[in-house]
């Protein structure tokens, strides 16, 4: 089957054989590269051995769930920064919030159409690159994002962000203390129309705040508004 170019590297990680093979599929026909596991040991290993470009992740899996797999992700230097697409059954509001919260970049639940995955999969990579092909370094107090490194500093210690949540800090930074709508912010930081609620960005948010530890105060929330990166009304403005 013919392929125009290779459009990224992708890791299948899915328990359900018929649907792994039916992604592989899929995806190589659109022109990825496609590995694929069935469990979260094996997802792990393959992440480590060689990080892709994206990874897809059940959260139902045998054994090591793909929660657990999504929080060891996001602790390793090597894969903190890949994007997770969740795809599953757990079709709750609140299973996404969770998913989110977990350190996933977009999240699609079953059953789902593959042209729609395929779109959100394609949006995913692009945001990702756009982010990465950067090289402005923005330094508000303690904290400096580089985005030619694709790397976060909170004074001499490195921050482990998931892709989107690097994203949204550099939004916020680059905003140079205005506030930002909600929808600004999504639209901004995911890419316009993108499907994420307000309440998914203050779960990124949170988790903002709690990365950047003695830094979180720099994220102001405008209530009824939205938010701002800037000094804490405390802190002395900088000279």
């Amino acid at each position: 089957m013919p392929v125009t170019k290779h459009r990224g590297s992708v890791l299948v990680v899915e328990d359900e054989t018929d649907l792994a093979e039916l992604l592989q599929y899929h995806l190589e026909r659109e022109g990825y590269h496609c590995r694929r596991v069935n469990d979260g040991q094996q997802a792990l290993a393959e992440a480590q051995r060689q990080p892709p470009d994206v990874i897809i992740l059940d959260r139902m899996l045998p054994g090591l769930s793909g929660d657990e797999v999504a929080v060891r992700l996001r602790r390793e230097p090597r894969t903190a920064g890949v994007p997770i697409l969740m795809l599953t059954a757990k079709a709750e509001d609140e299973d996404e919030l969770v998913g989110f919260a977990l350190g996933a970049d977009d999240y699609v639940r079953k059953p789902f159409s593959m042209k729609l995955l395929l779109a959100r999969l394609d949006a995913l990579l692009r945001r990702q690159r756009a982010a990465t092909g950067k090289r402005e370094v923005l330094t508000i107090g303690p904290v400096t994002l580089d985005h030619g490194r694709h790397e976060v500093r909170v004074s001499d210690r490195v921050v482990e962000l998931t892709a989107t949540e690097f994203r949204i800090l550099s939004v916020l930074m680059g905003a140079r203390g205005r506030v930002l709508s909600r929808e600004q912010l999504i639209d901004q930081a995911l890419g316009q129309g993108a499907p994420v609620t307000n309440r998914a960005m203050d779960v990124h948010i949170a988790a903002l705040r709690k990365k950047l530890q003695e830094a979180a105060g720099y994220i102001h929330t405008v209530r009824g508004v939205g938010y701002a990166f800037r000094l804490p009304e405390n802190e002395p403005q900088q000279a």
